[in-house]
């Protein structure tokens, strides 16, 4: 939501989890840009209930369902921890 975040993650990850982050910006701001009236939490909801759902529809990672439950535990723990920065500050 064109904030920065810090996020605790392994050097080699960096790169990827900032590309994710962008790719992920560039999905909330699409989905402002068409209009819906939502708060930021909500926004950030529908678009992550999208990327999900495009993901879990996806063949090639339907055979890889454990590795997904456990990007999206690592994901969700990382949503969690920067939720709590924003409410802290």
């Amino acid at each position: 939501m064109d904030k920065e975040y810090r996020v605790a993650c392994a050097p080699e990850e960096q790169d990827s989890l900032r590309n994710s982050a962008a790719f992920l910006n560039e999905k909330i701001n699409e989905a402002r840009r068409r209009g819906a009236a939502l708060d930021k939490e909500r926004v950030a909801i529908m678009v992550a209930l999208n990327l999900a759902h495009e993901l879990l529809g996806n063949k090639e990672y339907e055979n890889n369902y454990n590795d997904i439950n456990s990007r999206v535990g690592t994901l969700q723990k990382k949503i969690d921890i920067a939720l709590r920065e924003i409410e802290v500050s």
